[in-house]
C-alpha cells in the first residue's frame, strides 16, 4: 500500500462550499457526480479525490440515476447512459470505484454512503430547483460532512455575483475580472492508491431495461456520446469552424456553430477545457475567438445565474416586473392563430420556416440558436397566453433537444417570451414591448428556402 502523503490542493477553496459538517466515517471518500459526468477536467473529482488521499481512503464515484426525471425521453437517457459507461471505464483504469445507483437519488446515495461509512460525500454544484432539492435532502439523511464542487462554470457561480444578475452586460465585467484566477489549466486525476472492494461491472442493459423514458423519442445518429465523443467534437469545431464562428454562427443555413451543446449539458465536455483550447488557437481571426468565448463563458454562466438565485426561472412570475407588466396588458389581445401542443410537436403550423426549426430539434436534438429565437416568440404570438407559451417552450424543447432541462434552455426560452437579459422595445399587439421576431426580417439575414429544405421539414 503505498504512502505517500497527499499532494496540495488542486481545486481552487473558492469552488467548495461545505454544505454540512459532521462525523467523517471510516470509509471512503464518495463524489456524488451528476451535472459533471467526466473523470478528466473535473474539479469535484479532483477535490474528491485530495480529500481521499489526505485521509488514505478508497475513491468511489456514485451516479443516482432516476427512472424518470423532468421528461427526459430515451433520447437523452441513451446519450447519457453511454457517457456513463466511458467514465466507469475511465475510473476503473484510475483505481477509483464507480457504482450507478437507482431510485429516488437522494434517498440512493444516503443509502450508499450509510453503507459504506463515508468519509466525506462531495456533490456537484448545479443551480437547478430540483438538483439543489436533491442535494438539500441528502444533507438531512446523512451524517457525514457533504461539500459542494462547483465544477461547471469557469468562475463559480456564487464567486462571479452574490445577486441575481440584469444581463450580460452586468455579469461581464465582473467574469471579466476574475477570468485570470480561475480560467487556469486542470490538473490530472491520479491513479489512485487505496483501492476500494470490488464490485461487479454496472448491467447497462438491464439499468436501460428500467428506466421509464419515452421510447418514441430515439437516439440521435452521427454523435459520439461521452467524454471522448466531447473532447473530439470540440476538436473538429476549433480545426473547421472556429475560424469563421463569428461570420457564420447565426445564418442557420451555414455550419457555423460549435454543436457542442449535448456534451457540455450533460458534462461530457467541460467548458473550462473549451475556453483553454480555444484561447490556445492563435490563427484564427480574434473577432470568432472572442464570439465564442462570449457565447461559452458569459451567456452560459449569465443562465446559471438567472436560474441560481431566481427559484421561478421556468415560470412568469421568473420575468421582471416590466415584462410581466406588458404582458398584462396584452393578455387580452386577439390572436391571428392558436395553435395547441399536438400541431406544435408534429410541426404542422401554417409557417414553413417554424416548422422548420421545430423538425430541426425533433430530428437532430438540437436547434439552431438563432433559429430558437424565432421558435419561441413565435410560441408567444399563437398561444392564449404568456404561460401556456412558456410551458410549450420548456415542454418540447426538454423532450427532443438533448440539452433539455438545462440553465440555458430556461434561460433562452424566458428571454424570448418573457424579454428576460433583455430591453423593452417598441410596443406592439400581444408582445407589448417585448421583443418582436418575424419570417421578414430572417428572410433579411439568411436563405430561408434554404434553412427549410436543409432541415428536411415536410413543408420542404
Amino acid at each position: 500500500m503505498a504512502t505517500s502523503a497527499a499532494p496540495p490542493g488542486r481545486c481552487d477553496p473558492r469552488r467548495t462550499l461545505e454544505l454540512r459538517g459532521g462525523d467523517r466515517g471510516a470509509g471512503p471518500v464518495i463524489y456524488w457526480m451528476s451535472r459533471d459526468q467526466r473523470s478528466r477536467d473535473n474539479w469535484a473529482l479532483l477535490h474528491a479525490q485530495d480529500l481521499a488521499l489526505a485521509a488514505r481512503r478508497p475513491l468511489v464515484v456514485a451516479f443516482a440515476l432516476a427512472p424518470a426525471f423532468l421528461g427526459a425521453t430515451w433520447r437523452q437517457y441513451a446519450f447519457m447512459l453511454e457517457g456513463l459507461k466511458e467514465v466507469e471505464s475511465d475510473l476503473a483504469a484510475l483505481g477509483i470505484g464507480f457504482r450507478l445507483l437507482t431510485g429516488e437519488p437522494p434517498a440512493a446515495v444516503a443509502a450508499f454512503a450509510r453503507r459504506e461509512g463515508a468519509q466525506t460525500i462531495v456533490s456537484d454544484f448545479d443551480p437547478l430547483r430540483v438538483k439543489r432539492g436533491w442535494v438539500e435532502n441528502l444533507c438531512r439523511r446523512v451524517s457525514c460532512p457533504v461539500v459542494e464542487v462547483d465544477a461547471h462554470n469557469i468562475v463559480p457561480c456564487r464567486i462571479a455575483s452574490p445577486k441575481l444578475e440584469f444581463g450580460a452586460y452586468t455579469l461581464r465585467p465582473k467574469l471579466r475580472r476574475l477570468l485570470g484566477e480561475f480560467l487556469t489549466p486542470f490538473a490530472r486525476v491520479t491513479a489512485h492508491p487505496w483501492n476500494p472492494p470490488a464490485a461487479p461491472a454496472t448491467d447497462w442493459d438491464r439499468v436501460a431495461a428500467g428506466l421509464k423514458a419515452d421510447r418514441g423519442v430515439g437516439p440521435v445518429e452521427g454523435l459520439k456520446p461521452g467524454p471522448a465523443g466531447g473532447e473530439a467534437a470540440l476538436r473538429r469545431f476549433v480545426a473547421d469552424r472556429l475560424a469563421f464562428y463569428d461570420e457564420e454562427r447565426n445564418d442557420p443555413v451555414a455550419d457555423g456553430q460549435s454543436n457542442l451543446s449535448p456534451w457540455l449539458h450533460f458534462g461530457h465536455l467541460a467548458p473550462q477545457r473549451a475556453a483553454l483550447d480555444v484561447r490556445a488557437v492563435d490563427n484564427v481571426p480574434a473577432a470568432s475567438r472572442d464570439a465564442f468565448l462570449e457565447e461559452l463563458i458569459v451567456r452560459r454562466e449569465l443562465s446559471d445565474n438567472f436560474c441560481f438565485y431566481n427559484p421561478s426561472y421556468d415560470a412568469v412570475a421568473g420575468f421582471h416586473a416590466w415584462a410581466r407588466a406588458t404582458l398584462d396588458a396584452h393578455r387580452a389581445d386577439p390572436r391571428e392563430r392558436l395553435y395547441g401542443a399536438a400541431e406544435l410537436d408534429a410541426a404542422r403550423t401554417h409557417d414553413p420556416l417554424w416548422n422548420a426549426a421545430q423538425t430541426e430539434m425533433t430530428r437532430r436534438g438540437k436547434m439552431h440558436g438563432y433559429m430558437r429565437m424565432y421558435w419561441g416568440k413565435k410560441l408567444l404570438e399563437w398561444t392564449p397566453s404568456p404561460e401556456e407559451a412558456l410551458r410549450l417552450a420548456n415542454l418540447l424543447n426538454d423532450r427532443y433537444a438533448l440539452d433539455g432541462r438545462d440553465p440555458n434552455g430556461y434561460t433562452g426560452t424566458a428571454w424570448c417570451i418573457g424579454g428576460v437579459h433583455d430591453r423593452a422595445w417598441g410596443e406592439r399587439p400581444v408582445f407589448g414591448k417585448i421583443r418582436y421576431m418575424n419570417d421578414k426580417g430572417c428572410k433579411r439575414k439568411f436563405d430561408v428556402a434554404a434553412y427549410v429544405r436543409k432541415s428536411g421539414s415536410p413543408t420542404s
